[in-house]
């Protein structure tokens, strides 16, 4: 059976390639928003996070009604980083939208994204956007996409994609490249005659979880698609986990959606998108079912993790001047907490019991993460981005990334040489004006700490972006960071008076007035080797002083680092403290003497 009056379909995209403007578009002209109801840019990104990076993290649903038809939109995230939120919600949905930008065409997240739509068997809508670019080439682009269809072995049912052509931001779809601009009606009609009816099977309930939402009220929501069957408020249902294990529940309150808003319903039935709450306990992957036939789906398959990182509890000296939740306890019930909703995060315990691995997609997936803890007054370290190592019978894999870099003609040389040393492979390289676009496949590990240094090279001009390819051989040793650091000899308030000598050794990230302690990382040296340095001296209070000489101290500007970057940095031997407050580089072991024992230990080994 199918239900003709559902239609059931995702957005996905690159980054910045413009699908949550469409889908505020959407929300506009379909009338689900009022006209006359002043709502802000970007409904859907309701995270302070989100609306700072102006990135889409956490999946969300919407709806809208359009002749006689509820259209269930989800948004998805464009980053490959967060891979696992698009793996939840594509058993969700009949059809993808994939939105591509006029100019840029397909990128890599693009790829990342597209290639387990098809995996699913998933029929797309393909939307050129920002066809009024003065630089768009929405042909050009239309071939690229139809090539990238065919390297990801669509079949001929995908392969033959209608094409629809918009400008989100101007609030207007057209079916021909030069067609009628007026709005969005050709879009949404397209949506209901070619996104294919959810088909539904008769029988008792059975819905998988996808995601999991909150409400201050009710707590915890189980949302997801229902597959087969019907559920009411009120009704006893069993909740099956992956390993079969069987858990009662009621169903304390059931959430259909329209537009921004989750709104009560009584009844939800096949092919419906619905929350429910009631079951405490559920996890993504878990099936939910009738009390008579607890029968269970296949468990979600979420891409393994490709990047580690050690949490510790912060043991510093300025432990606990900033956040609320320091000890070792409350970090791992943090962490638990989001392993709930989580499905991409790993963490293990370790010899330690202060120190946890966490395990995830990527720099940027674990960075939100620890960005959201700080926001929440926790108190952590976290160590040096390291990759996982898969051992085969061929010998050790490493991952590896499919980069795309666009900078100017000048600067192409140093990122050739840069991404080669680093173990990369130039795959394709294209002159577009006064552009060049290059194509890479890079160890991830080669990537750590690059970014920083590529906008040093393009003078701040040049975009890099990556998704995860696949594993392959190991590489050899990369060189990350050529310079020493400037380590402070004890704690105290910095002086202009000792940064004026200082900032003549190398780079400084301190500014006179920030309290510093022993082993603090406060600057980079200009040589290869480690300095221990006093940025707290004072000058002495004798009579032999120099009139005005205080007067005509001169400091150069210190470097600031964001949570990302300051990851991106460290090395092995450093960890990066961060607090609601700060973003700290620091040596894993504060005590200079006992440092360079270890380090001639080392050495010698």
């Amino acid at each position: 059976m199918q239900r003709t009056d559902v239609r059931n379909i995702a957005i996905i995209a690159h980054v910045d390639h413009g699908k949550t403007t469409l889908v505020d578009c959407l929300l506009h002209q379909s009338g689900t928003i009022a006209a006359h109801k002043k709502v802000q840019e970007r409904a859907m990104d309701r995270l302070d996070l989100e609306r700072e990076r102006g990135i889409t993290i956490l999946s969300k649903n919407t709806a809208v009604r359009w002749k006689d038809c509820t259209i269930n939109i989800v948004d998805t995230p464009g980053h490959s980083d967060f891979g696992g939120e698009v793996e939840r919600v594509l058993g969700m949905v009949d059809c993808v939208l994939l939105v591509v930008d006029a100019f840029e065409g397909p990128m890599p997240q693009t790829r990342f994204v597209l290639r387990k739509a098809l995996g699913h068997g998933l029929r797309p809508m393909v939307v050129i956007n920002k066809v009024d670019r003065p630089d768009a080439r929405p042909n050009e682009v239309l071939d690229q996409v139809f090539d990238l269809f065919v390297s990801l072995d669509a079949d001929d049912a995908q392969l033959d994609f209608p094409v629809i052509y918009a400008s989100a931001r101007d609030g207007w779809a057209c079916l021909e490249s030069d067609g009628p601009r007026h709005d969005m009606n050709p879009l949404l009609d397209a949506i209901v005659e070619r996104v294919p009816p959810p088909t539904v099977a008769e029988g008792p309930l059975q819905m998988q979880v996808a995601t999991i939402g909150y409400d201050d009220f009710v707590g915890r929501i189980a949302v997801g698609r229902i597959n087969r069957g019907e559920v009411r408020r009120g009704q006893l249902i069993v909740c099956l986990d992956i390993e079969g294990k069987i858990r009662r529940a009621k169903v304390s309150r059931l959430n259909g959606y329209e537009g921004l808003q989750q709104v009560e319903i009584e009844v939800g039935r096949a092919g419906d998108i619905v929350g429910i709450a009631g079951v405490t306990d559920a996890l993504p992957g878990e099936t939910l079912c009738d009390v008579e036939a607890p029968e269970g789906l296949p468990p979600i398959a979420v891409d393994e993790p490709t990047i580690a990182m050690e949490f510790i509890a912060n043991d510093g000296p300025f432990s606990g001047r900033d956040g609320k939740w320091v000890t070792s306890r409350k970090l791992r019930e943090r962490l638990e907490r989001e392993l709930q909703s989580n499905v991409a995060l790993r963490v293990e315990d370790t010899e330690k019991p202060e120190v946890m691995r966490v395990s995830g997609r990527g720099e940027l997936h674990l960075g939100i993460l620890i960005e959201t803890m700080r926001r929440e007054g926790y108190e952590v370290m976290v160590s040096m981005p390291r990759v996982i190592v898969h051992e085969t019978p061929e010998g050790k894999e490493e991952p590896y990334e499919d980069v795309t870099v666009d900078c100017q003609e000048s600067f192409s040389g140093a990122v050739i040489q840069d991404l080669t040393q680093r173990g990369g492979e130039l795959l394709e390289l294209r002159q577009t004006e006064d552009q060049v676009r290059m194509e890479f496949k890079v160890p991830s590990r080669g990537l750590i700490g690059y970014r920083s240094r590529f906008l040093t090279q393009t003078r701040g001009t040049g975009t890099l972006y990556k998704s995860f390819s696949g594993y392959g051989p190991a590489k050899g040793k990369f060189q990350r960071r050529a310079n020493g650091v400037l380590v402070a000899l004890e704690t105290g308030q910095v002086t202009s008076y000792a940064l004026e000598t200082l900032q003549d050794r190398g780079v400084l990230f301190v500014e006179p007035g920030d309290s510093v302690y022993a082993g603090q990382v406060v600057g980079e040296n200009a040589r290869v080797q480690d300095m221990v340095v006093n940025p707290c001296k004072a000058k002495k209070l004798d009579n032999m002083r120099q009139a005005f000489k205080d007067v005509d101290t001169r400091l150069t500007t210190v470097r600031r680092f964001a949570l990302e970057e300051a990851l991106e940095y460290i090395n092995a031997d450093e960890l990066v403290e961060v607090t609601p407050k700060a973003v700290r580089i620091r040596k894993r072991t504060l005590d200079h003497s006992e440092r360079r024992k270890q380090e001639k230990q080392a050495a010698a080994e």
